[in-house]
């Protein structure tokens, strides 16, 4: 018989993989914000920084005892962590780079095809120039590669041209070495790239091991599951974002039956869909906690709400980011934060950090329907958003409209 999961055990055994199950006021050190990070399998960065960056807060909504130093040291010294990409740029442990070498040879033809299109002709014939420069100069960054006058010599990406962002062919060079492997982002000044050849970056145990493209094909579809807890395999590939759909399902045809069983999740409304998951599902059922009580704001970019459609069938809670909606057709607001409380997400807050004025200013907030704004609520609130002005550093927190806006 197939195994049917409630939804509410469901939401439970997920979160429970996303870490968000765990005492958010247990002391996290360097140690244990590196098992976090191998928990999750990466962090994904983003320059915004409306309250904090991204990496930040995904990991501080899991332990209020973070700090940002220690993620530094971890990346720049200690080097247990790279960066490079998933379905965008993450903080990735370096154990896993034997795994990503085949993901950096499936780029390279991809990304000069896409890149000469949508950006500046010329790049490809810059990339042994480039790369012989960091080899010759070690760390370095876009600006020190002598960029055109288009850039200002600074080679930072600007609006305009063919693509998003118009790049410079030597910065276009640059990246394509970074998203192929041959160079690693070693630091960040001002989150500006500072580059330096993989191999002098990455530690030689796990720059200099290779794996086969079987056991890298077994590895990305085994850890993307064991993280979701049940998944399809379309939600198996989006996970990584480092193999085909027709990989991913050639992979659970060949083990479905022994490795993988067929379970049925049931959605908020509801409704059922089918799912694979490991034969011991129900072991990892009956080990999963309850998560916690508290209230606490997502980053838009958790790994808990990446995939907003599976967000949607587990949660009955639709986002999407308006970043780059125009602000007449916002529904919310311009960088508006999920809010979970326990396994449920409960409403959602439009907040910005104005550091000049040294305020965390909250400008609305929405709570679902069928979600009643008690004041035991709103103190639970309060006392996140308190836990959040500590951490940026902010002064103190204002309220542009009260709580509510309709």
């Amino acid at each position: 018989m197939t195994l049917r999961i409630s939804n509410a055990d469901a939401r439970r055994l997920f979160l429970h993989g996303q870490r968000l199950s765990r005492d958010p006021r247990a002391r996290l050190d360097a140690a244990g914000l590196q098992a976090l990070i191998e928990d999750l399998g990466f962090v994904q960065l983003d320059s915004i920084n409306t309250v904090e960056r991204a990496h930040h807060q995904i990991l501080f909504s899991r332990s209020q005892s973070y700090r940002p130093d220690d993620l530094k040291h971890l990346h720049e010294t200690e080097a247990t962590l790279f960066e490079n990409w998933t379905h965008d740029a993450s903080i990735i442990p370096s154990k896993y780079f034997p795994y990503w070498r085949h993901r950096f040879a499936r780029e390279q033809e991809r990304l000069r095809e896409r890149w000469q299109k949508w950006r500046r002709d010329g790049f490809a014939e810059l990339i042994g120039t480039v790369r012989a420069h960091v080899e010759a100069n070690g760390p370095t960054m876009a600006r020190d590669l002598g960029l055109d006058e288009a850039t200002g010599g600074t080679g930072a990406p600007k609006k305009g041209g063919d693509g998003w962002w118009d790049w410079h062919p030597s910065k276009t060079a640059l990246e394509y070495l970074w998203r192929t492997g041959e160079v690693s982002v070693i630091r960040r000044e001002g989150f500006q790239k500072v580059y330096d050849l993989s191999a002098r970056a990455i530690p030689p145990e796990h720059h200099d091991h290779s794996v086969t493209e079987e056991a890298f094909v077994d590895w990305a579809c085994h850890s993307a599951l064991d993280r979701l807890g049940f998944a399809t395999p379309t939600e198996i590939t989006a996970f990584w974002e480092a193999l085909p759909l027709e990989t991913v399902k050639d992979w659970c045809a060949r083990n479905h039956g022994e490795t993988l069983v067929e379970v049925e999740i049931e959605g908020a409304g509801g409704d059922t869909r089918p799912a694979l998951a490991f034969p011991d599902i129900e072991q990892r059922l009956a080990a999963a906690p309850p998560p916690p009580r508290r209230l606490r704001v997502l980053s838009p970019f958790d790994p808990a709400i990446r995939d907003r459609n599976r967000t949607e069938r587990l949660f009955g809670y639709r986002y999407r980011i308006e970043v780059f909606v125009p602000e007449a057709r916002r529904e919310f607001g311009y960088y508006v934060f999920p809010l979970l409380e326990g396994d449920r997400l409960v409403g959602r807050i439009d907040m910005k950090h104005h550091r000049k004025q040294g305020e965390l200013r909250v400008k609305g907030l929405w709570w679902e329907r069928c979600v009643r704004a008690s004041k035991a609520r709103e103190e639970a609130l309060l006392a996140e958003l308190e836990r959040i002005r500590r951490f940026t550093g902010a002064a103190e927190i204002t309220f542009e409209n009260g709580w509510r806006r309709s």
